[in-house]
């Protein structure tokens, strides 16, 4: 069992961030506690990714405010993912290794069999389909130890094969301890990993629920009209 998280809840407070004249997320109260994983739905554009940013600490709201824990600051067992990670010149093992404080190449080898790519450690990271190279991320990621595990549409371009493989790893890691908070624009995959949903327009939260109680009686009319697949505007 995982002692109890130092990083959470992870609390946004009446969050808002403004760039220049545009407000990309606003007035944003939000708990994110341990649990099943909280997935984030809604239109392009409704503050998903600004969302995870500002959970991860990347960036800071212009207005109201973001706690971990009982801290004002972000801890280091806090980790993400993105859409298209950015892979090291490196291997593959060398990819993961730089995200340990020291050297440890039991613990590399036992990430990258975590994430079934053990027998390409050697490969350049650079030369790995799509999927692998997300794997990769999510092996990298998952060298930190994160408490929680910030996930931003990491299956958005793969293949149906590679995005099973993601979302067994997901499985995997939520069933672990790990809190897995994920973005996703991919109804069938929020039905199949999410506990919860947090459901966003315009910047604004419009929608909390398990998600059973989501799918299958929204609360909110923009909710209903994105599962149907109206335009949410």
């Amino acid at each position: 069992m995982r002692a109890p998280s130092s990083e959470l809840p992870v609390k946004l407070e009446q969050a808002a961030l403004r760039v220049g004249a545009v407000e990309i997320v606003r007035d944003l109260t939000l708990d994110l506690a341990s649990g099943a994983p909280t997935v984030l739905l809604g239109p392009n554009g409704s503050g998903k990714s600004t969302l995870l940013r500002l959970a991860m600490g990347l960036v800071r709201p212009t207005s109201g405010r973001v706690t971990w824990g009982s801290r004002e600051t972000p801890g280091e067992r806090l980790a993400m993912v993105f859409q298209r990670p950015v892979m090291l010149r490196r291997s593959a093992a060398a990819n993961v290794a730089y995200a340990l404080p020291a050297r440890d190449d039991a613990r590399v080898t036992a990430l990258l069999a975590q994430v079934g790519l053990a027998p390409l450690a050697d490969r350049p990271a650079r030369k790995l389909s799509g999927g692998e190279q997300q794997r990769l991320a999510l092996a990298r990621a998952l060298a930190r130890d994160p408490e929680v595990l910030f996930l931003d549409e990491p299956t958005a371009s793969l293949d149906p094969a590679a995005t099973k493989a993601v979302e067994d790893i997901v499985r995997a890691v939520a069933a672990s301890g790990v809190k897995i908070v994920m973005a996703t624009h991919d109804i069938g995959q929020a039905r199949r990993l999410a506990g919860d949903i947090v459901f966003l327009t315009r910047g604004r939260l419009t929608e909390r629920a398990d998600a059973a109680s989501f799918f299958d009686a929204p609360a909110t009319s923009e909710a209903g009209a994105f599962l149907r697949g109206d335009l949410v505007i």
